[in-house]
């Protein structure tokens, strides 16, 4: 009698953890049953990315830049896999290469801003009175990534990468059409050393997942690079209501395009602190 083949199942990556939906829901794409995000599973993951965002922030940029740089040698071990992947999803063996070494490129790059960001955002502000006034870089804390849908893997890291550099926590939506290297990407993740919950990896039907993550009052910022027009509108209508910052463009296809320019993607996910101390008589 042949031998079945155990087959993989998908799985969403929230908290650190491969799980289930929580309604038990999968699209079949394929012969692969891929796992349908609910309003529940967006709020666990929102959950779980705001309990990780003040820890992965209060780590040294050093050490930020460390962990990323271990995503991006995790991603760079599962090459084999990932790539087989990328061509099962329609990419030619030469695209499939190029898109995984940008992928891990986009995570080494940013992986050196992480150190860098304080020296170039912040500094001493020339003020004309007594007192000290000196700017510092925050993240904005938890951030919502709306992928494109091709590249699956680059448009995903291209959005994450900068995200995480300025220290935020996200909950991502990965690609509809080709989800499957994206959530691959997820166990490299889990053995990078990214602490749990920084990273949130879900995958479904934009028209339920994108409108609960948007809505969400525990967000703060929200990356739209899906293309579609009428989500973007959506979004900047709930971004409104609940005053959190919402950016749109393409989705990067190229190591070009992911980081240049890098600091004006990092810091649309920045927030200035500026401090006055009082100086003198």
């Amino acid at each position: 009698m042949p031998r079945l083949t155990v087959r993989k199942t998908y799985k969403l990556y929230i908290g650190g953890a491969f799980v289930r939906s929580e309604s038990g829901r999968s699209d079949l794409l394929g012969e692969t049953n891929i796992p349908r995000a609910s309003r529940k599973d967006v709020r666990d993951a929102m959950v779980a990315a705001r309990k990780a965002q003040a820890r992965w922030a209060s780590l040294t940029a050093y050490n930020r830049g460390q962990i990323l740089y271990r995503a991006a040698e995790a991603l760079e071990s599962r090459r084999a896999q990932i790539e087989a992947v990328l061509r099962e999803d329609g990419a030619g063996d030469a695209d499939a290469k190029a898109e995984l070494d940008a992928a891990c490129d986009v995570l080494v790059h940013y992986a050196g801003w992480t150190d860098k960001l304080h020296s170039v955002l912040g500094g001493v502000n020339p003020v004309a009175s007594p007192f000290l006034s000196f700017s510092l870089p925050e993240p904005t804390g938890v951030v919502g990534v709306v992928a494109a849908d091709r590249p699956a893997l680059l448009g995903l890291v291209a959005e994450l990468a900068p995200a995480l550099a300025a220290g935020n926590a996200v909950v991502a939506l990965v690609s509809r059409t080709a989800p499957r290297a994206a959530l691959d990407f997820a166990e490299a993740l889990g053995v990078s050393d990214m602490p749990a919950g920084v990273v949130n990896l879900l995958s479904g039907r934009l028209a339920e997942a994108a409108a609960a993550l948007g809505a969400h009052r525990d967000l703060n910022a929200i990356v739209d690079a899906s293309g579609d027009r009428e989500l973007g509108a959506e979004l900047d209508r709930l971004a409104a209501e609940t005053i959190k910052r919402a950016s749109h463009h393409p989705g990067a296809c190229t190591y070009e395009q992911a980081t240049e320019p890098a600091l004006e993607r990092i810091v649309a996910l920045t927030e200035l602190k500026t401090a006055w101390h009082p100086v003198g008589v």
